[in-house]
């Protein structure tokens, strides 16, 4: 399998093998059946960015250029007390119909954080010092801090990507709640992580133990999947960052390791979590 490198080509060959595994109805995934992608033009992204008061940077562009959205909805079947529910999902969000959801979903990332901070989890960060008792004093710490976050701009569900041009990563995030995990330090890999179950990229591995077969990566996709989440000090992502780290499911996406077993691994410095109030 050869993979493009170039930003531009790797787009077109998402389209291609996605549209033509989307045309069998015995290989795609349920309602994704004849799908087909919806690019944009530049005068329509111009205009979405007037819109919203936003800027996509130059590889989001490029993505909303040459896939964009889909003109099918994901169906998801699940079982709730014996019945089988059906439910249909937006895919990539489609910024020409989807409005009413786009609006919502860009403010659930401050409302989210804020609610694991009042609620369930109680989350308190280091760099806001010690936790004062007055609910409104800890709004007002939070709201300062999420003011200096980088912009996110949703992508699917809720993915986001990281839109700050000047971050030498432009990473894609899933954010539920504080729990926030890095999906691809890049759009290419990002892709090639969200789109594994469309665009045929695995093989059968049969396991002695079990005596089943088992999907695993090709070995040409786990090999950028390795390359790209393996430790980097430049890796960051302002301000989020540290909430990122604050979960154990985070410092997976920096390469970290709370066990390093050598030197070549940067261990992960677990966060504070504020017991005082004042």
């Amino acid at each position: 399998m050869n993979i493009p490198e170039n930003f531009t080509e790797f787009l077109y060959w998402i389209k291609k093998r996605t549209e033509d595994l989307w045309s069998n109805e015995d290989d795609c995934l349920k309602g994704f059946y004849g799908a087909k992608w919806q690019p944009l033009t530049e005068e329509q992204i111009n205009s979405i960015e007037l819109k919203y008061s936003i800027k996509f940077i130059p590889e989001h562009r490029e993505f909303l250029k040459v896939l964009h959205a889909i003109d099918k909805k994901e169906i998801i079947e699940y079982e709730d007390e014996g019945e089988i529910i059906t439910e249909e999902y937006t895919f990539f969000y489609n910024w020409l119909e989807n409005e009413e959801e786009i609006l919502q979903v860009m403010k659930e990332p401050y409302e989210w954080m804020l609610d694991d901070i009042e609620t369930v989890n109680k989350v308190w960060l280091k760099s806001w010092g010690l936790k004062p008792k007055s609910i409104e004093k800890r709004k007002e710490i939070f709201d300062e801090w999420f003011s200096r976050v980088p912009i996110l701009l949703p992508l699917k569900g809720t993915r986001f990507i990281v839109s700050d041009e000047n971050l030498k990563w432009k990473p894609i995030i899933s954010i539920r709640g504080s729990d926030i995990v890095i999906m691809g330090w890049d759009f290419r890999t990002y892709l090639l992580n969200e789109m594994r179950n469309h665009l045929d990229i695995h093989i059968q591995v049969f396991d002695e133990e079990d005596q089943m077969f088992y999907p695993e990566l090709l070995p040409e996709i786990q090999e950028i999947f390795d390359e790209n989440f393996k430790y980097d000090k430049t890796k960051d992502v302002p301000y989020l960052k540290e909430m990122m780290l604050y979960w154990s499911s985070g410092w997976r996406g920096f390469g970290m390791s709370y066990h390093p077993e050598n030197a070549k691994v940067h261990p992960i410095v677990k966060t504070f979590i504020a017991e005082e109030e004042i």
